[in-house]
């Protein structure tokens, strides 16, 4: 396998056919003591038995070992799969899902998200680490065990690059965060808001892609996730995004949820040349989880437009409405 570049769209695409390894329907690698899982990156809390476990991916789609080795052929551009691919396996007990976790549990995996971000960050080869999470059958996830990922990578990826063309232009016409700006308005207005604690809110966006798609932000600015603002308590964070997945199970079976954090500032080069200098300006976290569900099995059409159904003031409104414990 390798990547290759779309000169187009610039976006780096995976190709080439992985081998999976077959596992028995039975026999859940994620669980406590089973022979194939890896050694132990990380393990929360320090003491005593884990309730947060980082490995190893089984089957990692990137490999940390090597060099990029960007080549041409012609016009194109490839490269090797060089990264980080991570299980955060978020509980020893199978059959818990995030939703049910405490407070004081999905803070944990929150730890551990920014524990695994800013420890890879610090490899020069990898522009972004990002953390996410396909939870349930229909949005792909490998193992029912309750789990996250983490990926690391030598490109940024394009989504990622549109945000940050479009808030570098914000930041260079207004002199203020896009991100920030958002958040101000969404909680002012309020008829997008789903939910609030402490300075982060969870609202619906105003040209939501999806049925009940739900970003998660926080208040002061900042652009790193894996490092905290002061005034921030990431207990209000995980009980704010435990009411919101206890919400979005109600409404639809699966979802994808990701972090959406700055590039790794250590790059100065390539897609980061003209934003590295403004990128704790320009930038600011959040979470982005989108909902499967049969509503939106024609949400994406031809162009990358997409089509939602369901406005997103009716579905913030239904949301609020719904009991979140």
């Amino acid at each position: 396998m390798e990547l290759r570049k779309d000169p187009i769209t610039r976006s780096w695409v995976v190709v080439g056919k992985a081998e999976k390894p077959v596992v028995a329907a039975d026999d859940c690698p994620l669980c406590p003591g089973h022979r194939e899982a890896g050694k132990t990156l990380l393990a929360l809390p320090a003491n005593g038995p884990w309730q947060v476990r980082v490995i190893p991916h089984l089957d990692p789609l990137y490999r940390i070992e090597g060099d990029p080795a960007r080549t041409a052929e012609g016009m194109y551009d490839r490269m090797n799969l060089v990264g980080a691919h991570e299980v955060i396996i978020e509980t020893p007990e199978h059959s818990r899902t995030l939703a049910a976790m405490s407070d004081e549990e999905i803070e944990r995996v929150l730890i551990a998200f920014a524990m695994r971000i800013g420890d890879l960050k610090r490899d020069d080869r990898f522009k972004y680490v990002t953390v996410f999470k396909n939870s349930g059958s229909m949005a792909g996830e490998e193992w029912p065990h309750s789990h996250s990922q983490v990926v690391a990578t030598t490109f940024v990826p394009r989504r990622v690059l549109y945000e940050l063309r479009a808030s570098r232009d914000w930041l260079t016409e207004r002199e203020r965060c896009v991100f920030c700006d958002i958040a101000r308005q969404e909680r002012r207005q309020g008829k997008r808001l789903v939910d609030e604690q402490g300075p982060y809110l969870a609202f619906c966006p105003y040209a939501s892609r999806v049925p009940y798609e739900i970003w998660i932000m926080g208040e002061p600015h900042n652009s790193r996730f894996e490092i905290p603002d002061p005034t921030a308590d990431r207990r209000d964070l995980a009980a704010l995004l435990g009411r919101v997945l206890r919400r979005l199970v109600r409404v639809a079976p699966a979802y994808h949820m990701v972090i959406h954090t700055s590039p790794n500032e250590r790059q100065t080069k390539g897609e980061l040349s003209g934003h590295w200098r403004t990128l704790a300006d320009e930038y600011h976290w959040h979470i982005e989880i989108l909902p499967i569900n049969a509503i939106n099995s024609k949400s994406y059409g031809i162009k990358e437009t997409y089509f939602n159904a369901l406005l997103p003031e009716q579905a913030a409104e239904q949301l609020r409405g719904l009991d979140s414990l």
